[in-house]
């Protein structure tokens, strides 16, 4: 394993010889958290993002583009491997890639054009903090620039109960200028990467904003484009869980971020709403900066411009906050592709995945296509939007949970066999569950097909946000610690 993908490595560099001048650049660009509440995807009427928008023009936007996993490091590490979390076991915040027997040798997207001769630069948030470390680092980029931890007010903003309370789960207005966010000084990083980047080479610079991933701070004048007394929440059903098996339950009801009855009972829905959509608009103001640098640069026309967001994101929708669910809040990301061999002014509704960025760009590069890696290039549908697609997407969330996505339908698979459907079309906040409904059997019947043959339990070293199910004794263990099945869970 460890010989084919060095040899695979070094063909790549062997076999891809262009002038320097003639290769296309790539700018990569990731939001932490960020779910459809964007402008040009339609998923908060009020949000404000000029410059995703913008971009969006300049390329193809996919509005049914959904993550491998629905929690940092799983998905990140699915994206930059081009594996799914269920064929490595990495499912949790830890461990990296680089401490996984099967992917600790694997040439991952950032590496191949490493290994290739293009100036490569990360800033922020691109792989999971702390999962990439020491000389790993420098196989994969040629430099880190500003990480951009996010700055901490004196003491908590938001009011919510506890001494104990998660210090993430917290915002406001915070801090007093633009300048002193992290997400402005990881785009001062990869824009100071851009003019530095050597004339005679294509580059791959990648840019990972914190933003909107809690804690939700950012300054007065972001907030003041979102009026509280004109602010408009999520629809919610308020018996939306009912209908619900309760294994569903297992993988988010114990986490940090807080129910939507907390958020009501501090008066804290609206604050955070707010807050999510001030962070957005902040964040989409720093694509603007890269974006216009890279006009600075003179090289815009021969860059390869992708952005993405590793997982979505509640803000009360299904009784909840947070992530860590087979929902569409939580799985549905934006996918922008712009640049050369790309279709502008293009919007594609086709299911896409994160999964499929690798093989994409490899493509788009005129690299090698990889027998590895386990995505689909998306060129056919950069080229004309309503190119047929065969494969819908999948989100995995811990061993024997698993999320189909097609076009029109959604399934859910979980780890005790019980199980969702809805009709996306008819139904897309997803408040109706069909699964139980005999008229479609034969619907569910078509979608599991799609789940993952290969379905592998947590790897060695796996913790944070772990679920594992022994279906011969029926016994779920979440976080290492046995989950009472009969007690009843508290209030949504």
């Amino acid at each position: 394993m460890k010989l084919s993908c060095l040899c695979l490595a070094f063909l790549f560099v062997a076999s891809f010889v262009h002038a320097a001048d003639s290769r296309p650049n790539i700018l990569f660009i990731a939001i932490d958290d960020q779910n459809d509440w964007i402008g040009c995807m339609g998923g908060h009427p009020q949000v404000k993002t000029p410059s995703i928008d913008a971009l969006a023009k300049r390329g193809t936007l996919f509005t049914n583009a959904h993550c491998q996993a629905p929690l940092c490091n799983p998905s990140r590490s699915s994206l930059l491997t081009g594996l799914r979390p269920s064929s490595t076991g990495i499912c949790g915040l830890s461990p990296g890639i680089r401490e996984v027997e099967q992917t600790k040798n694997h040439v991952t997207l950032p590496q191949t054009y490493t290994q290739a001769g293009y100036f490569t630069s990360t800033s922020g948030k691109i792989y999971h903090d702390g999962s990439m470390r020491g000389g790993d680092q420098k196989l994969e980029f040629n430099e880190w620039g500003n990480r951009g931890p996010m700055p901490r007010p004196p003491k908590p903003i938001a009011n919510l109960p506890g001494p104990d309370r998660h210090p993430a789960m917290d915002w406001g207005v915070f801090p007093e200028k633009d300048e002193d966010n992290a997400d402005w000084k990881i785009a001062d990083s990869a824009i100071d990467a851009m003019k530095r980047a050597p004339a005679d080479k294509p580059f791959f610079i990648a840019a990972g904003f914190r933003l909107p991933h809690v804690p939700c701070f950012a300054s007065q004048k972001w907030f003041d484009l979102y009026p509280m007394d004109e602010l408009k929440l999520p629809p919610v059903k308020e018996d939306d869980r009912d209908d619900l098996p309760k294994f569903a339950d297992f993988l988010h009801w114990k986490l940090p971020e807080p129910r939507l009855s907390t958020l009501r009972k501090y008066n804290e829905w609206k604050p955070l709403v707010r807050a999510y959509l001030a962070c957005v608009s902040f964040m989409d103001s720093q694509v603007g900066r890269l974006m216009a640098q890279l006009e600075v640069t003179g090289r815009a026309e021969n860059t390869i411009v992708v952005l993405w967001g590793d997982h979505g994101w509640h803000l009360g929708e299904k009784l909840i906050s947070g992530k860590n669910t087979l929902w569409d809040r939580s799985t549905k990301v934006p996918l922008v592709f712009a640049g050369p061999g790309v279709k502008a002014g293009q919007v594609c509704h086709r299911p896409a995945e994160l999964l499929d960025i690798f093989p994409t760009l490899l493509a788009l590069t005129k690299f090698p296509a990889r027998s590895d890696l386990e995505g689909h290039s998306l060129v056919p549908q950069l080229q004309d939007a309503n190119a047929p697609r065969e494969w819908p997407a999948i989100t995995t969330h811990n061993k024997g949970n698993h999320g189909i996505r097609t076009e029109d339908w959604r399934y859910i698979r979980y780890a005790d066999g019980s199980e969702e459907l809805y009709d996306m079309k008819k139904d897309p906040n997803e408040w109706t569950n069909l699964a139980g409904d005999s008229n479609y059997t034969e619907k569910k019947a078509e979608l599991a097909k799609w789940l993952p043959k290969i379905d592998k339990g947590p790897v060695p070293g796996s913790k944070s946000r772990v679920l594992t199910y022994d279906p011969e004794t029926r016994e779920a263990v979440w976080e290492d610690k046995p989950i009472d099945k009969t007690a009843p869970l508290p209030e949504p």
